[in-house]
């Protein structure tokens, strides 16, 4: 399945792009991630991660790696092993107001195991949906963590 979501952010890009790009930031937004553990880079090309999932079928481990990196514009995640094997593309576009937030991304339902297996149409259907709800979480996430302190309402 191939999908794409796009949705504006009240946050400045570069706070954005350097969350999204952070791929151990996921357990924070993304229901299905439990752990993201880095295994080798700090940030960029060629970074991996070792990401536990809790799926349909049970628990997941699948390896990602970052497959292309533009620093503050894309970065594409691709799962390089474990079940339901992955890319997400992240493209980051500032404008005056908000950022506007691309995912491009394809994901199969091979590897689901037992009654999930049989699902596979209906769970890429469901995974969509899904993942429309983890994208309203981030945005909620990035807003808040990017909104300028409150002032006190006190009187002088």
């Amino acid at each position: 399945m191939t999908f794409q979501l796009d949705l504006d952010i009240a946050a400045p890009a570069a706070h954005v792009f350097d969350f999204v790009a952070d791929f151990t930031t996921m357990p924070r937004w993304y229901v299905a991630v439990q752990r993201v553990e880095r295994v080798t880079g700090t940030r960029g090309l060629g970074t991996r991660y070792r990401v536990y999932r809790e799926l349909p079928g049970g628990p997941a481990l699948n390896e990602v790696s970052i497959t292309k990196y533009s620093e503050g514009e894309e970065v594409v995640f691709t799962s390089l092993s474990g079940p339901t094997p992955f890319t997400y593309r992240y493209l980051v576009r500032p404008s005056p107001d908000t950022t506007k937030l691309i995912l491009e991304g394809t994901i199969s339902a091979a590897g689901l195991t037992g009654p999930a297996a049989l699902l596979g149409p209906l769970a890429e259907r469901l995974f969509k949906g899904g993942m429309r709800d983890n994208l309203g979480t981030l945005k909620q996430l990035l807003e808040t963590s990017a909104a300028p302190p409150q002032l006190s309402g006190g009187t002088t």
